[in-house]
């Protein structure tokens, strides 16, 4: 089979690879289409330790089952592998499980014609494009980041003035979450104008640039803060009224200082929140296919063996779009 291989920094080779051989309780998916993650450009850039090369990534993937009693069926695949048996799993909350793998990071990814994946990870779709199927995975990102606001936050979602950091698709798709949610006073502060581009004819969101605008100190209940670096961090924290919300969901790195002072004196309640359940997985679907997220033309699609440019333009700032899905 043709797969992207990650080689080493900066560098994807397309190229032959073995077919996978599904072993017991798997089965073999044909590839229909795979987004590129912020993770993915991480491992590309040799800044992830847990993605070493050679290594097939790709985890927010679509694909036709190709073995076994459901040969034929659209399927997505909750790219996280647990083991049924831990304490977090037995208790719905698989994506803390210790002993978690996790496809396009330390097994094979979906940027290859076909991956193999436990039957149990899988989600069966009806009529819903390849490239909107590969959606399900940020899309579960983003309803497992909610769903622990709307947990601990003092007022109802609805309600809150909310401040959303970083335009790429998990910001894209959280402002179309809020709005869905009833969410009516949004603000989407990203540097890019390409990116800014992409919500510019969008109703009840407010654009900044925070290069040339900083925003007031002490104004939003929910700050999402989707980057995860030190200078988002810092404007989360400041910008965050006392007793509101932070919601980290960005992994962008884990280094440097922030204002713990406020965080306690200001009663703030800084989330984290990683990945999903096969409970948001299965949501998003239905959310992808029921409509309620608008037509989803912000995505670009690239063939599979121009997976190296496609990297490259993302690192370069030439891309408008928050997300591009490659397709076999």
């Amino acid at each position: 089979m043709n797969a992207l291989v990650y080689t080493g920094s900066k560098t994807l080779k397309y190229q032959e690879e073995s077919q996978p051989t599904a072993p017991s309780g798997e089965v073999l998916i044909r590839t229909t289409a795979s987004g590129i993650c912020g993770s993915d450009m991480h491992a590309f850039l040799g800044h992830d330790a847990r993605r070493v090369p050679p290594l097939i990534l790709g985890h927010e993937i679509a694909g036709i089952v190709a073995s076994g009693e459901h040969e034929g069926k659209a399927v997505t695949i909750n790219p996280l592998v647990n083991c049924h048996t831990c304490s977090y799993c037995s208790e719905g909350r698989s994506n803390l499980c210790p002993n978690r793998t996790m496809l396009g990071m330390n097994r094979a990814g979906g940027f290859a014609e076909y991956v193999s994946a436990p039957l149990t990870n899988l989600v069966f779709v009806d009529d819903l494009a390849p490239e909107k199927i590969a959606l399900a995975e940020p899309t579960a990102n983003v309803i497992h980041a909610l769903r622990l606001v709307q947990n601990v936050l003092w007022r109802p979602l609805a309600e809150a003035k909310t401040l959303v950091i970083g335009g790429g698709a998990i910001g894209m798709l959280s402002v179309l979450f809020l709005k869905a949610y009833g969410v009516t006073d949004i603000t989407l502060s990203e540097t890019s104008s390409l990116r800014r581009s992409n919500y510019e004819n969008m109703s009840n969101l407010e654009l900044n640039n925070p290069i040339e605008n900083k925003l007031d100190s002490d104004s939003f209940d929910l700050v999402l803060d989707v980057v995860g670096i030190e200078a988002t961090r810092a404007s989360a924290i400041d910008t965050v009224k006392p007793g509101g919300v932070i919601m980290h969901i960005g992994l962008g790195n884990g280094t440097g200082q922030m204002d713990a002072r406020k965080l306690t004196l200001g009663e703030i309640s800084f989330l984290g929140s990683y990945c999903y359940t096969m409970t948001d997985m299965q949501q998003a679907i239905k959310f992808l296919g029921n409509g309620s997220l608008g037509s989803l033309d912000w995505l670009v699609t690239m063939p599979l063996s121009e997976g190296q440019a496609a990297f490259d333009a993302l690192l370069a700032g030439e891309i408008a779009s928050p997300k591009i899905v490659l397709i076999p």
